[in-house]
């Protein structure tokens, strides 16, 4: 059977390396060569290539507090497990839900688990 060959248009080298290497070891797939056709290719969503999915990327701390959303937190535990205060806390709930253009905590999770953002 003629392997599947897989393109990696990635430009973060270190991240195309890492495919390449897991994807190596798949049955059936083989990484193909700059320049070469392929039969599927391997892309970073709009998101985390600086498109304009989102107005801008998602800060440290954002990520912490998108993390502790997902779990189902309140804006007073996440005040309490990063030791900010609860208006803080809501300040960034607030920017990610803009950020991710959604429209409440529950759909920011969802669009951010859609841009490959958050893994669930």
């Amino acid at each position: 059977m003629k392997p599947i060959v897989v393109a990696l248009e990635i430009d973060d080298e270190a991240l195309s390396q890492r495919l390449a290497a897991a994807l190596a070891a798949a049955p059936d797939l083989r990484v193909a060569e700059r320049g070469e056709s392929a039969d599927v290719a391997v892309v970073l969503p709009e998101a985390a290539q600086g498109g304009e999915a989102m107005d801008s990327t998602l800060t440290r701390r954002e990520l912490e507090v998108l993390a502790l959303v997902a779990e189902g937190a309140s804006n007073k535990l996440i005040a309490r497990r990063l030791g900010i205060s609860v208006h803080t806390a809501k300040f960034h709930v607030g920017s990610l839900i803009d950020k991710l253009d959604a429209t409440g905590r529950t759909d920011a999770v969802a669009q951010a688990a859609r841009l490959g953002v958050l893994h669930l």
